[in-house]
């Protein structure tokens, strides 16, 4: 074979090679990840936050501490394609300075790094308590290590064990999903009081507002309400109607729900109130699998309830209902919109039962006054026809 002729083959084969790749698939770049938290400051309590990852394929998480022990967790820590839901679950910050967890997401497309810092109690702008010391009896119980911290506030909007403005509402927190899981008050006509609807929305005292929704500049826009736990209409002189605002006392509620039968409810409440010495009330919410997610206007991954109740305790001396003067019911409701439109009461049920739905054990504090075997009666009875 002549020398000319090897060469135009060679060059040949170039072409047809070029001419393949360019024929071919196109080779597209891997997507950079991206890591992002609800949360890059916390307080020196317990708690966790959602993180969020963007990363084409599979990824990781690993994690650096600079001030060397491990103090803090990712659930899970590895995946593949976007993720919204990574939980980053930390524990109470016990030392005389700051720390902080360099956290990498690591992918084929590259690498993301975020810190995140955890105060110490001394500069931490508020801290709640594992368990409530004190023992009123709207209270559920509280436990030791749950990821729960709980507040209490007083009638002027402020921390009850720093002003002494007189006992208002409190309420156990839960930071993974940006909502009160519980809040809980006494209800009576001097309590309600008189006044107007302040719409003061707003970030709560207590707590960073890095820690809380952002809803002071509208509702969530995605169908769903800026529902009240403490109605608005429950404290109605001014300092007690503000704080009913905050971000710690709202949840995200289907419209229609919101407007319906939820409204009902809290009105039928109002009335049982009236009626009694004093109303001890509880109402939550119910985070479970059902329970979806939205972002706030502040970027913060809010828990969307799959349910909502109420536990209620009625004291009025010299009833001929009830014992010792004291009558217990619940209420559990589905979140749907499909029930807006329906009886509240349809959904009344014992506050044992009700115990058994959600979980949590309520009026925790009641045996201290009537025994604990009265106070299972209490709460284990068939609501009456007082409560319909």
């Amino acid at each position: 074979m002549s020398l000319r002729r090897s060469i135009g083959y060679a060059v040949a084969a170039v072409i047809l090679a070029v001419a393949a790749v360019s024929c071919g698939e196109k080779t597209v770049p891997e997507k950079a990840p991206v890591l992002s938290a609800g949360a890059t400051t916390l307080d020196a309590s317990a708690g966790s936050i959602f993180l969020s990852v963007s990363a084409g394929g599979d990824w990781s998480i690993s994690l650096d501490f600079p001030e060397g022990s491990p103090w803090c967790s990712v659930s899970p820590s590895s995946g593949t394609g976007d993720k919204n839901s990574v939980i980053f679950t930390y524990d109470r910050n016990p030392e005389a300075q700051d720390r902080s967890v360099t956290l990498t997401l690591s992918s084929a497309g590259g690498k993301s790094a975020l810190t995140i810092v955890q105060k110490t109690l001394s500069s931490s702008s508020a801290n709640g308590f594992d368990v409530a010391p004190v023992g009123w009896l709207e209270l559920p119980k509280t436990a030791i290590g749950d990821g729960l911290e709980w507040f209490a506030h007083d009638m002027q909007g402020g921390n009850y064990f720093t002003q002494k403005g007189g006992r208002n509402w409190s309420f156990e927190y839960d930071q993974a999903s940006y909502l009160s899981r519980w809040v809980a008050y006494p209800l009576n006509k001097s309590l309600i009081g008189n006044g107007s609807r302040t719409n003061a929305w707003g970030y709560d005292p207590l707590l960073h507002s890095d820690r809380q929704q952002a809803i002071a500049s509208g509702a969530y826009g995605t169908g769903h309400s800026r529902g009240h736990q403490l109605p608005s209409a429950d404290r109605l002189t001014y300092a007690a109607n503000v704080s009913t605002f905050y971000a710690t006392n709202m949840t995200p509620q289907d419209y229609d729900f919101n407007g319906g039968i939820w409204a009902d409810l809290e009105t039928k409440v109002r009335g049982y109130a009236t009626q009694s010495d004093t109303l001890y009330v509880v109402t939550g919410c119910v985070i479970d699998a059902n329970s979806g997610v939205l972002t706030d206007r502040g970027g913060h991954r809010v828990r969307i309830p799959s349910a909502y109740f109420k536990a209620l305790l009625r004291y009025m001396p010299g009833s001929t209902v009830g014992y010792g003067g004291y009558l217990a019911c619940g209420y559990y409701l589905p979140h749907s919109a499909s029930i807006a439109g329906g009886n509240c009461t349809d959904y009344i049920l014992s506050v044992k039962e009700l115990e058994k739905k959600t979980g949590f054990e309520f009026f925790v504090n009641l045996p201290t006054k009537v025994g604990k075997e009265t106070a299972e009666r209490i709460k284990s009875e068939t609501p009456v026809s007082w409560w319909k």
